[in-house]
């Protein structure tokens, strides 16, 4: 019996290195699973999974994210959008790791309204330098309306909505600069530039089709304290006469708001737009255009 079991053991044993072998790699996959790539950059409160990770580090990972209130706000700096609005913006995108500290990105983002059946589609594509203390970002992005004979939110009564205070928004193009310098853990300063053209419907109450607008973001967060500050000019597009504008004119204002995010995934937010503006809006019949109006606000926002 025992040289008939010495046969069956030595047959056995490349099994049993086999088995030894399976559970070792699934002790290494699962290793390598739980590990963070040193890529994928954290999103916030939004979501981040890896699809793909190349042999050469290379990774490709799915983000999503939601927003709403003051955030959503946040989220366009070129455009004006009333943060009063009940509004939410929900964007998902892809990003890849280019080299250790560059990735590229693209993204499809949706701002939807509770008091309205309308949306805008926004795209942005670009690539981010992230060098651990501070990060560097550059992309190119539009905005649209799905349907162009719907009117947008907006905070004035019986006026017809619109974006910037424009009741005739048809899209919008831009190019975003970002940057960020960590100062700790919880704590750094936001920078955002963007330099971007608004496309206004054909025979819109301002007789012009196009105007040309910039925008200059300056934020500072602690722990669960931020604030942002953001400065917009608009103008006439150069060298294209308006209708009932002149040519040389401009619309400034500055944004300022300051969000505490609570304990139990709440946040408060105060605020005012168009804290200081200069200008004068051009009277319509539905309303002067654009709005400067001042509009101070508190929000309280629960996520469930």
């Amino acid at each position: 019996m025992r040289r008939l079991y010495s046969p069956l053991l030595m047959l056995l044993l490349p099994l049993a290195a086999a088995g030894q072998s399976a559970v070792g790699d699934d002790a290494t996959a699962q290793q390598l699973l739980s590990q963070q790539p040193a890529q994928m950059a954290p999103v916030g409160a939004g979501v981040s999974v890896p699809l793909w990770l190349g042999s050469n580090g290379h990774l490709l990972a799915l983000k999503a994210d939601q927003a709403s209130g003051a955030d959503a706000l946040r989220s366009s700096t070129l455009l004006s959008f009333h943060v009063v609005d009940a509004a939410s913006v929900n964007s998902t995108g892809l990003q890849y790791g280019l080299a250790p500290n560059l990735q590229a990105n693209a993204e499809v983002s949706q701002r939807t309204w509770v008091n309205q059946p309308i949306r805008i589609i926004g795209s942005e594509v670009g690539a981010t330098y992230n060098a651990g203390r501070y990060s560097l970002g550059l992309s190119v992005g539009a905005n649209s309306t799905q349907d162009s004979s719907a009117t947008l939110p907006r905070i004035l009564p019986s006026a017809a909505a619109g974006v910037d205070g424009l009741s005739s928004f048809d899209s919008s193009s831009q190019v975003n600069a970002r940057g960020r310098l960590a100062l700790g853990s919880t704590s750094g300063i936001d920078l955002g530039a963007s330099v971007g053209r608004i496309h206004l419907l054909p025979g819109n109450l301002l007789g012009v089709n196009t105007l040309d607008q910039k925008a200059l973001s300056f934020g500072v967060d602690h722990g669960s304290l931020s604030g942002m500050l953001i400065g917009r000019t608009m103008e006439p597009q150069v060298g294209v006469p308006g209708g009932n504008i002149a040519p040389d004119r401009r619309w400034n204002s500055i944004d300022l708001g300051v969000t505490w995010r609570l304990p139990w995934r709440g946040q408060l937010s105060v605020g005012a737009q168009n804290l200081w503006s200069s200008g004068t809006s051009t009277n319509t019949p539905v309303g002067p255009e654009p709005d400067q109006s001042r509009t101070p606000y508190v929000q309280y926002h629960q996520d469930l």
